[in-house]
């Protein structure tokens, strides 16, 4: 019976879709393994199941042996997997796209309203039992309505985040692969009352919003990031909160994760999430199953489900 390897938890409709093609084997430590334990839980796996954590490469799969057959990324994003190098041992490559855009375009939008409105700010002034009472200039945030959201990225998240934001009257400007309607990152910058980065992680993009960028964008724009936290220079973006340079920033994905630069942790115009873009019930179970039912079907003998190319 084929061996499938999980290299943490995964929802047990997730395991019960996997049990069909072969033994599951789902690793019991509650964190990331380290390279030398994530290979050698590899060892005469014919299919693992990875996390956004977890390095998927060549060496992972020369651990794993002969028998291995499918990579089964639990994200969208692949920046974590070395597809050409597992492409050339013959290894299947694949991915969870789709099942979590509308969740990570909510968690998105939901950061957009907590930097813009100081939400955060004001759930801290409660609960540390700080006096406070109502008055006109009280904790005046910005509004939405007329404003630009400028989106890096124009794919199946960025989309859904351009209709939450139309809903509440903002203007759309935006970046993509597609040329049709879009402007240039440097024209996205001056425009946007708020730029969220939707891109995937590439050479091309990390550091993407660096020193420059963030002296580009407007003295009263703010940052959301819910793509992969290397997009953003978190230093640079410190030094320019530091400076007026920009409003605030709201982040679910950090540069060195799980740290977060220690002058952001402090700040009043900075709103953190610990990388929940996708964290829903529903949404994080799709993804589990959906990355099963690609193995199930690599291991069939048949094509994935959602396969990720070299």
């Amino acid at each position: 019976m084929p061996k499938i390897v999980v290299t943490r938890w995964i929802p047990d409709d997730a395991v019960a879709v996997l049990a069909q093609a072969g033994e599951v084997v789902v690793s019991p430590a509650d964190r990331p393994l380290s390279p030398a334990e994530l290979h050698e839980f590899a060892a005469g796996a014919a299919a693992v199941v990875g996390m956004l954590h977890d390095r998927l490469d060549g060496a992972l799969a020369d651990a794993a042996g002969p028998d291995l057959k499918v990579v089964a990324n639990v994200a969208v994003g692949y920046d974590n997997v070395d597809v050409p190098a597992l492409a050339g041992r013959g290894v299947v490559v694949t991915n969870t796209p789709g099942v979590l855009t509308d969740a990570t375009a909510d968690l998105a939008f939901g950061l957009l309203l907590a930097v813009t409105r100081r939400l955060g700010e004001g759930e801290r002034l409660l609960r540390s039992r700080t006096p406070w009472s109502f008055h006109l200039g009280f904790l005046l945030g910005s509004g939405l309505q007329g404003k630009t959201l400028g989106i890096v990225g124009f794919g199946q998240i960025g989309r859904a985040m351009a209709k939450r934001a139309e809903a509440f009257g903002m203007s759309i400007v935006y970046t993509g692969r597609s040329k049709q309607g879009s402007v240039s990152f440097e024209e996205l910058l001056e425009r946007s009352d708020v730029v969220s980065l939707h891109c995937p992680l590439t050479p091309e993009t990390r550091h993407l919003i660096d020193a420059a960028a963030l002296r580009a964008m407007k003295p009263g724009a703010y940052l959301v990031n819910t793509t992969r936290g290397p997009v953003v220079d978190e230093a640079a973006l410190a030094d320019a909160l530091e400076a007026g340079e920009i409003a605030g920033a709201a982040l679910d994905v950090f540069e060195h994760e799980p740290d977060v630069e220690p002058r952001l942790l402090g700040r009043d115009d900075v709103v953190l999430s610990p990388h929940l873009g996708s964290a829903t019930v529903e949404t994080r179970t799709a993804m589990a199953v959906l990355a099963a039912r690609n193995v199930v079907e690599v291991l069939g003998g048949r094509a994935p489900l959602t396969e990720v190319k070299p």
